[in-house]
């Protein structure tokens, strides 16, 4: 199979497609990396549930303060007109709709947009935390996931088999071999690394990738 993207690839990808300015939450883990790829230019204001907006990248190692951290608990820097407050009121900004846009790490994504992201496995972490309320609060809602399993296995399927975080939410999705919409309840292929076959990349996706307009090129730059 062709080579796929690196984790680091498919978060400068979905950084590209941020607005200048969107109020921006990272799901704990790979998504947090998006933070690194702001396009020149742009800068998105990034908020963490336990209560501060418009922080910063990761301080230098040994100048970290502990108490300033993100919901991943790792140390952050602050921007100027950064704010802190209650962690319910960091839901509230959820829930009512005051998100741009919210990027989640998967373990399933349906072609209806359904997304399974924790799981009660004795490997997973058993809550699903905040992703609930992320996934119905945003405007927008995206993943970036490798294509497959470490099994192989399709992560984008018709049905999740996974317990849900949330229903019919997800719009884009990133992924080590390509950017697939659902739309209509069907997964839309947008861009596809150029070296790859649309038969081989429909082989390991577990839905039909549906073409709708012209295929772009998934070109990134090497990170």
């Amino acid at each position: 199979m062709t080579d796929k993207l690196t984790n680091a690839q498919i978060a400068w990808r979905a950084a590209q497609d941020i607005a200048d300015e969107a109020y921006v939450n990272l799901g704990i883990g790979f998504p947090e990396m998006v933070a690194k790829f702001q396009p020149p230019g742009r800068q998105a204001i990034f908020h963490t549930e336990n209560g501060v907006l418009n922080f910063g990248e990761a301080p230098a190692a040994g100048e970290e303060d502990w108490d300033l951290i993100n919901a991943g608990k790792k140390a952050v820097t602050l921007k100027p007109g950064a704010a802190f407050f209650h962690h319910a009121d960091s839901f509230a900004m959820v829930r009512g709709g005051h998100l741009d846009v919210a990027i989640l790490g998967a373990y399933e994504v349906a072609e209806n947009g359904d997304l399974a992201n924790w799981s009660t496995g004795p490997k997973g972490i058993p809550a699903v935390g905040g992703a609930m309320d992320l996934v119905h609060g945003a405007k927008r809602v995206a993943v970036i996931t490798d294509h497959v399993t470490k099994d192989g296995k399709p992560k984008l399927v018709k049905h999740c088999s996974l317990p849900l975080t949330g229903v019919g939410c997800v719009t884009r999705i990133y992924t080590s071999l390509a950017v697939i919409d659902i739309e209509n309840q069907r997964f839309v292929l947008r861009e596809k690394l150029p070296g790859m076959s649309l038969d081989d990349l429909q082989a390991v996706t577990g839905a039909e990738l549906v073409i709708d307009g012209p295929i772009g090129d998934l070109i990134v730059p090497e990170l």
